[in-house]
């Protein structure tokens, strides 16, 4: 009985823990199942839990992290890392949080535009300018896709044509992705990446030891002039990258000026480095002038 008396003396039920932590019993049973806080001492007759009051300090912070809709995996990885560790771990996690709540407030201001019958005001917040682009050799990859896969194809396509272009006289200008039909959720394109190179022969060497010609391939793309938008990273993700080609449209409908070939993303930024409402991407449509 000393001895139980002394850990009662010197440590907290969990009762009494729970609010100095300003969390619940529940909450620190749990917590302690996902080793996130385990006691300092479980009394092996009764079950009872006990906890020391420095631990006060790590209860409070697995409650601020779970105001931050942290999961508790992720939790566990912040509060167990050592040193600077922690910090960083949580500003990758958070970095993530504005991304994805970037993106939707603008599939938020997309879908108002719409419910709201007033799209054409939607499509004002969009820049519409045009660019001569000079006739120009690229190596392609093309891909029947859906849009949700249709991002992680986009980059993995690009990396391997950007590698492929030092086979073929180095890249010349900047990649982007050609949509032959439409890419959604119940239409899968197809989709073409492209990355415009050097040297057309080496470019047509390259494409000749490839094992699938239907899906890479090299081909002239032809000089065109751009009605094109200034979209920010967040604003690339589907559905609400649709606002951008649609304002595009708008603009052309208005002024009288039809497509002359498929639309088209051109990726000019580094993507990894680029934040969430950093501009990334020109969502175009060749035009006939």
């Amino acid at each position: 009985m000393t001895e139980d008396v002394t850990v009662h003396e010197e440590l907290l039920t969990i009762g009494a823990f729970a609010a100095r932590a300003r969390l619940s019993a529940k909450a620190l049973r749990l917590y302690d199942r996902l080793g996130l806080l385990a006691p300092a001492h479980v009394d092996e007759v009764t079950g009872y839990r006990y906890y020391r009051a420095d631990q006060a300090e790590r209860a409070r912070l697995v409650a601020l992290l779970r105001q931050l809709d942290m999961p508790l995996a992720r939790i566990a990885e912040v509060v167990g890392a050592e040193g600077d560790e922690g910090a960083e771990r949580l500003a990758a996690y958070w970095a993530g949080v504005e991304a994805r709540v970037a993106g939707q407030r603008t599939l938020a201001a997309y879908l108002r535009g719409r419910l709201s019958g007033r799209s054409s005001e939607m499509y004002e917040q969009f820049v519409i300018e045009t660019v001569d682009v000079p006739a120009q050799v690229v190596i392609t990859e093309s891909r029947h896709t859906l849009a949700d896969e249709l991002p992680t194809w986009i980059g993995a396509s690009l990396e391997r044509l950007e590698a492929a272009a030092r086979e073929c006289g180095g890249v010349t200008g900047a990649p982007f992705v050609v949509y032959h039909s439409e890419v959604s959720m119940e239409s899968d394109g197809p989709a073409e990446s492209c990355v415009p190179v050097a040297d057309e022969a080496a470019a047509r060497a390259w494409a000749a030891g490839r094992g699938r010609p239907w899906e890479t391939k090299v081909r002239v793309e032809p000089a065109a002039r751009l009605a094109y938008t200034r979209i920010t990273k967040a604003q690339v993700a589907h559905p609400q990258i649709l606002a951008a080609f649609e304002a595009v449209e708008h603009w052309m409908a208005g002024e009288g000026l039809e497509a002359a070939g498929p639309c088209r993303e051109v990726y000019f930024a580094d993507w990894e480095a680029a934040g969430s409402e950093d501009p990334v991407c020109d969502v175009a449509f060749p035009i006939r002038y």
